[in-house]
């Protein structure tokens, strides 16, 4: 078995004296898992890191084993957010997310368009944490666990929809949940529309309804928590008042 293709790192783990096995998130072929002969190299460690972006040439004498790699990289990676531990944090739990959401080699182009968009965002400290948000949303639903934001649960309608369902992931109008408000996840603008502007709360509602259905559908179903770098951006997201 033989590709070629791009791919993001997730991350990597020592390997014997020399190697390393790295995760790594393909373009086109999903996520896979791979020996890098020289990954503790002064060469090829720096380009481990995760979120950095590599070219991949992939070969396994069978499909079924662990096959090796030769990276390359692409572009100048994570160093550029060495300067902002927030962004490092946000990238961290994107990377620790999509390892542990994703099965291996299955294809989700949509997946890592996501963290692309992600990844290019965090050089804006302004919008990035609503895209993290957006970033989860989008995993769920190439997973199969996409959020119904469409039209009101209840009654159809399709204005002032300010809540979702923690069941069902489907939206729900002011009117309809609000004899229910107290059980019903909130559901900020910004995951309505790219163009509604971003107001105190919003992103820690969003983290909030992606974390939940993550736990729901992703996690909980195998008895596994949230990975703890995306615990720890809720932390630094909100001690920076960021949320």
């Amino acid at each position: 078995m033989e590709f070629e293709d791009d791919a993001f790192v997730l991350g990597a783990r020592a390997f014997g004296e020399s190697g390393a096995i790295v995760d790594l998130l393909t373009a086109r072929h999903g996520r896979y898992a791979a020996h890098v002969a020289g990954g503790a190299s002064r060469r090829i460690k720096p380009m481990l890191q995760a979120g950095g972006r590599v070219r991949m040439q992939y070969r396994a004498r069978i499909s079924e084993q662990l096959g090796g790699a030769s990276l390359e990289p692409v572009g100048e990676g994570p160093s550029a957010l060495f300067d902002d531990a927030l962004a490092l944090a946000g990238l961290s739990a994107a990377a620790a997310v999509t390892a542990t959401a994703l099965p291996e080699r299955e294809p989700h182009p949509g997946a890592f368009l996501a963290l692309e968009s992600l990844i290019t965002a965090l050089g804006f400290p302004e919008i990035w944490p609503a895209v993290y948000v957006r970033f989860e949303a989008g995993l769920l639903q190439d997973l199969g666990f996409g959020l119904d934001l469409s039209k009101c649960a209840a009654t159809g309608a399709v204005d002032d929809l300010v809540y979702v369902s923690p069941r069902t992931g489907r939206a729900v109008s002011r009117q309809a949940g609000e004899p229910y408000h107290d059980r019903m996840l909130a559901l900020p603008r910004f995951m309505l529309s790219a163009q509604a502007g971003l107001e105190t709360g919003d992103v820690g509602a969003g983290l909030a309804l992606t974390g939940h259905f993550l736990e729901a559908f992703v996690y909980g179903p195998v008895n596994r928590p949230l990975p703890q770098p995306r615990v720890w951006l809720v932390d630094k997201l909100s001690h920076a008042q960021r949320l």
